[in-house]
């Protein structure tokens, strides 16, 4: 297991504790960026020890341009959206919640 000290490397952590050979070619994470300008983050939930975790959704800043966020999950899927300098935010938030819900 990789001590992890980083955000970008406690994701990666999270991301190989689930690759099994199987679960890599159908699920995973997406990072994209949004027009207004901010970022976005999709997280596949689905088999994962999160799958059936509640997840409140947090939004913070809403009228702010350059300090909004919302994290949020579907059945299936964890989401955040955020202004461009929120994104490691929106990371440490997937991650402390993925840290307390760890049984692998």
């Amino acid at each position: 297991m990789l001590s992890a000290s980083t955000t970008l490397e406690r994701l990666s952590e999270w991301y190989l504790r689930h690759c099994n050979g199987d679960w890599e070619h159908g699920f995973g994470f997406s990072i994209s960026t949004l027009d207004n300008p901010g970022a976005s983050i999709k997280i596949d939930l689905e088999d994962t020890e999160l799958h059936k975790i509640p997840f409140e959704e947090i939004k913070q800043d809403r009228d702010s341009e350059d300090h909004w966020l919302v994290c949020r999950r579907t059945e299936t899927v964890f989401e955040a959206y955020g202004a461009a300098t929120r994104f490691e935010d929106m990371l440490k938030i997937f991650l402390d919640w993925a840290d307390a819900h760890r049984t692998i």
